[in-house]
């Protein structure tokens, strides 16, 4: 089965590179005549390309790509991914998207029904080889070799790739990180305005709630996610707990190790945020807070006593793009319960 498998990955990759060779934009141009002098002088009137963005391959080392004019079929894969091209207004640029944990904000909803939406959470390499695209824009996790192998297999087939920085490219995962992607998206299909609006919302949002929480009595918080039956916690390098931070409240367990319950009483927070992938099933966000309301281990933490344990995107605190202000807002209003919108 794997030998199949592989061989059908060469036929497929054999396909793809000699239709990729056939339609490459450095092909020599045969015909000089005036259709070619057209297309040249539109090419010079429009100054923003070529365009060199920065992005990363699986060591975390950088690598640079040049973008000769917008990519034109993309695939797109997991949340921030889809819904930042959405709001970016480029949903027919899609040609498939898969990966969503949570279903797309509601303002985005009518522009994703045009989008090609995969069965394959993640899709694997003879999937998206059959899309055809000349852009990925994805995870870091997604180019791991059990998945669609190293970027450079994709850039030397004339495919452009993008990894968000915040899914396991940087170290520091921050809400920084986040705007940079946006502004680097932007810049590549030659909508920065919109980018910008988008940056400028996010950090206008974050700005206000810094100062409407500033000296209120400081709060200590922990963000945990049940896996198999593990509570895992979210440090102070995470997004997560980069948001926390700048709300000014303290985050408990920063190392963001693994704890039991018995930890979790000592540590003893005033707030927990439990963190949830629903995949279109309303009833998980309740049923994740319940691990922690209705454990009787548990009822003596002071989150539990006063009903301070709330449930928390994963896509709104983890490679969040535009998300980012659900997040913010979702983190202060429960650390400060009497915060005004």
């Amino acid at each position: 089965m794997k030998k199949i498998k592989q061989m059908m990955v060469f036929l497929l990759s054999f396909i793809f590179i000699i239709g990729a060779v056939g339609c490459s934009p450095t092909n020599e141009k045969k015909d000089e005549g005036k259709s070619n002098s057209k297309v040249e002088e539109s090419a010079n009137k429009d100054s923003h390309y070529p365009v060199t963005i920065t992005t990363y391959n699986y060591k975390k080392e950088p690598v640079e790509i040049t973008f000769n004019k917008a990519p034109e079929k993309v695939v797109a894969i997991y949340q921030n991914s889809i819904e930042t091209m959405l709001a970016l207004g480029l949903e027919d640029k899609i040609v498939a998207a898969a990966g969503l944990d949570h279903d797309v904000k509601d303002e985005y909803k009518e522009a994703f029904k045009k989008v090609k939406y995969l069965e394959e959470f993640t899709p694997s390499k003879e999937s998206i080889i059959m899309e055809k695209p000349d852009f990925i824009l994805s995870w870091y996790s997604l180019f791991d070799e059990k998945r669609l192998g190293e970027v450079d297999y994709w850039h030397k087939n004339n495919i452009n790739t993008y990894m968000s920085l915040n899914s396991g490219v940087k170290d520091e995962k921050t809400i920084e990180n986040e705007i940079t992607d946006i502004l680097n998206l932007g810049k590549i299909f030659n909508v920065e305005d919109k980018a910008k609006e988008l940056v400028d919302n996010i950090n206008k949002k974050v700005e206000e709630v810094s100062k409407s929480v500033k000296g209120k009595e400081k709060q200590s918080t922990l963000i945990v996610e049940f896996y198999d039956d593990q509570i895992t916690t979210y440090g102070a390098n995470s997004l997560g707990g980069d948001m926390v931070k700048k709300l000014g409240a303290d985050l408990l367990n920063p190392q963001g190790k693994k704890i039991n319950e018995e930890d979790l009483i000592n540590l003893n927070p005033d707030s927990i945020f439990v963190v949830y992938m629903d995949r279109s099933d309303e009833n998980v966000p309740k049923q994740e807070v319940n691990k922690i309301l209705e454990n009787k281990a548990l009822k003596s933490l002071n989150a539990v006593k006063n009903k301070r344990v709330y449930a928390i995107p994963l896509g709104d605190m983890y490679s969040s793009g535009i998300r980012t202000i659900d997040g913010i807002n979702t983190f202060a209003k429960g650390l400060y319960p009497d915060l005004k919108n």
